[in-house]
């Protein structure tokens, strides 16, 4: 009797040692939620494999109004932007909102989500517990939930009618057995081969187990979730909730595998295992399961994207509450970029610039490293945040809802044999093929046809800007081609500058906008500010003047 007591007291001291040290690391993990409120994660590794997985398998992408491509990705260093922006606390959250930036809808679903943004913005008790309640989804794991979504689900085998009749004998050899007990020996062959079906069954269901542990985890999230005021009143049919309920006895025999990890259930596992294969009950469930999985993926779905809408939401209140300005954009049906003081949010320290497109593109010129390739970036990102997030980095922006295309990293690929002439003028084509969509489009260009002489640059350069500058499309594009500047004048593009200073020692650029045709030029005086030989400083003075 005193050994029962013993172990009894060995099990009350390991539970109170286990809840302690929950409850520590739970305080703990809302302290940290509180102290990081409105800054980026540190030491956070994004695996993008895995943070695309929703957007890369969506099979509703098709319904967009428009997708941001790979090129214009790059070209605007979307996963950099990415980390910035991300403050989610859930793997799900993450990879939901990596597909909302990825895919521009409509004004009225940015509107919707600001219910639950500003709840957030305003009460920071329903904000931590969201946060807590979302933090059980934060393993590496959770990313493989949206399988259950859109991942091709397995058929059933041809044998599975065999496996009916097994567990029949099984039941019915039992049965007999309290009257004629010889009828016991039929339980062993039928166990040897309920053992080779069980455990080659095991792959499918290993292939199946951390989607189905994290729809089991998500679940109980959501249901706590809802429960909480804003999020209740924000979602108007849960549904989703009834009909996952409806296979959680499936779920918890798969996942129980799960459970192995857990000293304490592995004497039950292993009592519970023969039963499972005796009875074939994890190859039947599990293949009832698949069914399930078919029929509720629509409601799989809704659970998975309404816990990725909190998260999202709880991440544009704290961008929102960051050290850098932001502002709701506005959204026009003119031809127009109204924007104070944007910045860019990878910038340190980013000056900020104002300025206002009516009717017109912009034509932006300046030398190197005066900001120019910068800023286009910095209107095209801001543009998609608008779209994407109802955020931009800015006092004020207006614009359309634009569909966004870009040309600024081009690079020639040696293994497709193109040069990087070609491959600017593919890449161009695009905007040009897309120009004729009736929808407004922001063209982001930057030193168009560098890759060809100056004549036929500035000539192919003229022509496709002319007729990219349509409709309701704005275009923004950085050259040095002054040239440019007196043949686009006239072609409703407004020009502006970015413009350095040189003193005796060094360069000094000031990254203000400025309206109007760059005046200057300082390209020599930059070679003889880096101590070129004067006889080359002499010889390039010369020609510049013959040139002009």
């Amino acid at each position: 009797m005193n050994w029962i007591l013993g172990i009894l007291l060995i099990f009350i001291v390991i539970y109170i040692i286990s809840n302690y040290k929950r409850n520590k690391k739970l305080k703990r993990l809302e302290s940290d939620f509180k102290a990081n409120w409105g800054k980026k994660k540190e030491d956070e590794y994004y695996d993008f494999e895995k943070i695309s997985l929703y957007f890369d398998n969506n099979r509703h992408r098709n319904d967009a109004y428009h997708i941001i491509s790979d090129k214009c990705k790059n070209d605007l260093d979307f996963n950099e932007v990415f980390k910035y922006i991300d403050r989610t606390t859930s793997k799900i959250g993450q990879q939901y909102l990596y597909n909302r930036l990825s895919t521009i809808t409509n004004v009225e679903e940015l509107n919707e989500i600001e219910f639950l943004v500003e709840a957030f913005e305003k009460d920071e008790a329903i904000r931590v517990k969201s946060q807590m309640y979302l933090s059980r989804l934060n393993k590496s794991e959770s990313y493989y939930l949206e399988e259950l979504i859109n991942g091709l689900q397995l058929k059933k085998p041809k044998t599975l009618w065999l496996i009916y009749v097994l567990t029949a004998v099984s039941i019915l050899s039992i049965f007999m057995s309290f009257f004629y007990p010889f009828f016991i020996l039929f339980l062993i062959p039928i166990f040897a081969i309920n053992v080779v079906f069980h455990y080659s069954n095991k792959r499918n269901i290993k292939f199946y187990l951390r989607a189905v542990n994290q729809l089991s985890i998500a679940h109980n999230v959501s249901k706590k979730l809802v429960k909480l005021k804003p999020i209740k009143s924000y979602f108007k049919d849960l549904k989703f909730i009834k009909e996952i309920e409806k296979i959680k006895f499936k779920t918890e025999i798969i996942r129980f595998e799960k459970g192995l990890d857990n000293e304490f259930t592995a004497i039950f596992w292993s009592f519970f295992e023969l039963i499972k294969i005796l009875f074939n009950i994890e190859y039947i469930v599990f293949y009832s399961f698949i069914d399930s999985i078919i029929t509720k993926r629509d409601f799989i779905e809704e659970l998975y994207l309404s816990i990725g809408e909190i998260d999202t939401a709880i991440n544009i209140a704290s961008l929102r509450s960051d050290a850098i300005s932001t502002c709701k954009p506005t959204f026009t049906e003119e031809k127009e970029i109204v924007s104070k003081e944007i910045s860019h949010p990878l910038v340190d320290d980013c000056i900020p610039n104002t300025f206002n497109l009516q009717s017109k593109s912009m034509l932006l010129t300046g030398t190197n490293m005066s900001g120019k390739t910068t800023f286009i970036r910095t209107v095209a990102i801001n543009s998609v945040l608008a779209q994407t997030l109802n955020i931009c980095f800015a006092q004020a922006y207006k614009a359309p809802f634009f569909k966004v295309y870009s040309s600024i990293r081009i690079t020639d690929d040696l293994f497709e044999n193109k040069s990087y002439y070609l491959e600017e003028v593919l890449t161009i084509r695009e905007l040009i093929e897309n120009s004729d969509n009736k929808s407004p489009c922001l063209f982001v260009l930057d030193e168009i046809f560098k890759g060809t002489n100056t004549i036929e640059r500035i000539s192919g350069g003229k022509a496709i800007l002319s007729y990219l500058n349509k409709k309701n499309h704005i275009v923004l594009v950085s050259t040095h081609d002054i040239e440019l500047t007196e043949l686009l004048v006239e072609e409703n593009y407004k020009l502006f500058h970015f413009q350095e200073t040189i003193n005796e020692k060094e360069l000094v650029f000031d990254y203000k906008l400025k309206q109007g045709k760059l005046q200057t030029r300082n390209a020599i005086r930059i070679l003889e500010l880096y101590k070129y030989p004067k006889l080359i400083i002499d010889d390039a003075m010369k020609t510049e003047k013959k040139l002009i």
